[in-house]
Formats: structure tokens, C-alpha cells, sequence
């Protein structure tokens, strides 16, 4: 396929001026008519021969907005954005696109679960119907105060909200909003949460415990000595896991949440706690599931250990981040052992492992009142 050109011109009007249009080549669509067109005059003029020192400035001028949105439609062609103000796309539905990205969002059980329930929120905020013509700065940051003003939780908020701006983001990149508008709008901020886990002691104690779902106690143990998700961990097949004694193992996968491609070693309890080795498209861990009735059994057999923490399955991914800072590991190879995409996420582990705020607390063990 050709690569459309676009070239600015000149035609003469009128009272010695120059009206400017922009020629394409090969011709486009018009995203309004849907009929071919060469020609898009922007409603700019010039004059043919300038008199006076404000014609001169004029023109300079005239011809530098002419020629900016001829570098953006040049840019919109290319990237099949161009035609965002047509009528057909004003009147697609944004809640059919925002229920159609949320199908896709299917990473995990909960993870799904959050999208439904921030697609059904915004669908209640606009009475099931909004167009992508109506979107706007203001009707975010309507939706915005509407979120705020619900008894949810603020991290509930904060979650529903982001997800409806990654939406909105996504509506941008397709070419169906002329702007990212959300990213003019206050975000809802997160309160910090207790991050609970367990230390590299309380594991030995679960270790010794016996659990009434011994697949679920093979798949924790083994996510607090790797770090990986429950979503990973349920994804996680014979194949995927390589190496030897003599070089160390590792396991190769793509991770469920950000879809990244991540080679992973392990070290040597986690790969004896898998057992022996079956067909290479059998998933490890078999019959490993996320319901109420697994959680119930997790909190019995932490309780089971004496630990008496509100421990959930993801604790375990907690408990491998500080153990490793605890065990003084650099933040940065942490960082990467757990997939981060950005180290400010895994300095919510270094701030509960701060030795620096032990020592400096020390110092004073010898102080006498």
C-alpha cells in the first residue's frame, strides 16, 4: 500500500489573497462524507503580495499553523487516527467499548472482577449510555466526584477510577476521542495498606504444618519462595520449568498480569517441592483453585502454625520481597525477580524492611532512664 502524501497549497481568491489547502496523495476518505477526496482547506489565508510589515507577519504566521496541521495530518494518516471527529465515531458507544475492553482485561478471577465492577459503576454514573462524542474533561471529572461521593472504600475508588481512565486511554490510542482526557483530571489516590507476610521463620513453621489442601500449601510455600503470582502459579506447566542441580534451575513464562515474558530462576527447595516431574503440558499444580473455601483452609492452617496474621495467598509474594530485602538482596534485583515494571513498586517492601530505621533505634538499647 502507498503511503498517502500530504502537500500544502495555495489558491488564489479574492482581494489579492491566497486561500491554503491541504493535497493528498493518493487520495484519502473524508471521515465525514466517506467519499474520496484530494483537497481539505483549512480556512486560511495569505496574501499574494504583502505592503505593509503586518501582511509580511501575517503570512510568517499564517503559513507556521498551515504547516503544523499538515505534519499532524500527515501523522494521523499514518497512524490511522485521522477522521477521529467523523460522525461515525462521535456516535459509537464509549460503555460498548469500556464492556468490550473490560472482556479483555481476563487475567485472573479477581482481577476480572475489578473490571466489571468499574465498568458497572461508570454505567450507573451515565445511565447505561454515553457516546464517544460525549466524552469530555468535564464528564470525568463528574465521574470522578460521583466515585468520591459513594461509601466504597478509597482504594476501591482508586481502582474503579484508574481503570476507567485506562479506558479512556485506550479509546484515545484507537482514535475514537481526539485526547487522553483523563490525564487532565486528578487522579483518586490510594491509601497505604498494612502489607502483611510471613518471615523466613513463620515459612519454616508452615512447612512443618500440616494443611488440609496440600496442593494449596505446595503452591504457597512455592510462591514465597519464587515470588510469583497466584495467577502465574495457576498458569504454570512442566514444560515451563528447565535446568539441572549442576547450573540451577529456572522456569520460563509469561506473566499473566502485564504479559511479559520472564525467565525466572528458582532455587533449589522450590524446584524439590514440586515432586516429581510429569507430561510437559500438565499444569504443576493441578486442582490449585481461588475461592472462599480455599481461604477459609489457608487462614486455618496459618492459624494451625500459631501465626496470627491475616495472611492471604498473595502474602506469600509479600513475604518473598521482604525476605529477600531482609536477607539483604538490592532492591533493584528484587525489583526484577518479581517483574516490576517500575522500582517505586517494590520500594513498598524496602520501607517495611528498613534497617536503617532498626540501627539508628539501637542506638539507644543502652540508654538508661
Amino acid at each position: 500500500m502507498t503511503a498517502t502524501k500530504v502537500f500544502l497549497r495555495e489558491k488564489k481568491i479574492s482581494k489579492g489573497r491566497k486561500s491554503l489547502y491541504l493535497d493528498f496523495y493518493p487520495p484519502i476518505k473524508n471521515p465525514n462524507t466517506g467519499k474520496e477526496t484530494r483537497r481539505e482547506f483549512l480556512g486560511l489565508y495569505i496574501y499574494e503580495k504583502t505592503k505593509t510589515p503586518f501582511e509580511t507577519q501575517h503570512n510568517k504566521e499564517t503559513k507556521n499553523i498551515a504547516e503544523g496541521i499538515r505534519n499532524q495530518r500527515y501523522f494521523e494518516i499514518q497512524n490511522d487516527t485521522y477522521g477521529f471527529n467523523s460522525e461515525a465515531k462521535k456516535r459509537k458507544s464509549f460503555m460498548d467499548f469500556f464492556e468490550n475492553f473490560t472482556k479483555q482485561k481476563y487475567t485472573s478471577e479477581s482481577n476480572y472482577k475489578n473490571w466489571l465492577s468499574a465498568c458497572k459503576y461508570f454505567s450507573d454514573f451515565c445511565k447505561g449510555s454515553l457516546s464517544m462524542g460525549e466524552l469530555s474533561i468535564e464528564t470525568i471529572e463528574e465521574y470522578r466526584e460521583y466515585l468520591l461521593a459513594t461509601d466504597l472504600a478509597q482504594n476501591t475508588k482508586h481502582t474503579y477510577y484508574n481503570k476507567f481512565r485506562a479506558t479512556i486511554k485506550e479509546a484515545f490510542k484507537k482514535g475514537f476521542i481526539p485526547e487522553n482526557y483523563a490525564a487532565r483530571v486528578d487522579t483518586i489516590k490510594a491509601e497505604e495498606t498494612r502489607r502483611e507476610f510471613v518471615t523466613l521463620e513463620e515459612l519454616r513453621l508452615l512447612v512443618e504444618t500440616e494443611c488440609e489442601n496440600p496442593i494449596l500449601k505446595k503452591a504457597f510455600i512455592f510462591s514465597a519462595l519464587t515470588g510469583l503470582r497466584h495467577s502465574d502459579i495457576l498458569a504454570l506447566k512442566w514444560q515451563d520449568v528447565q535446568g539441572n542441580e549442576e547450573n540451577g534451575y529456572f522456569i520460563r513464562f509469561q506473566q499473566q498480569k502485564t504479559k511479559g515474558q520472564e525467565t525466572l530462576p528458582i532455587p533449589k527447595p522450590a524446584f524439590e517441592l514440586l515432586g516429581e516431574k510429569k507430561h510437559p503440558n500438565d499444569r504443576i499444580f493441578k486442582g490449585l483453585k481461588y475461592s472462599a473455601w480455599q481461604n477459609l483452609k489457608l487462614r486455618e492452617w496459618v492459624m494451625d502454625a500459631g501465626i496470627k496474621k491475616k495472611i492471604t495467598f498473595h502474602c506469600a509474594r509479600h513475604s518473598f520481597a521482604t525476605i529477600q530485602l531482609d536477607l539483604g538482596t538490592d532492591i533493584y534485583t528484587v525489583s526484577k525477580l518479581l517483574g516490576h515494571k517500575e522500582i517505586k513498586t517494590t520500594q513498598i517492601y524496602a520501607k517495611v524492611m528498613d534497617k536503617n530505621k532498626q540501627k539508628a533505634m539501637n542506638k539507644l538499647n543502652d540508654f538508661e532512664l
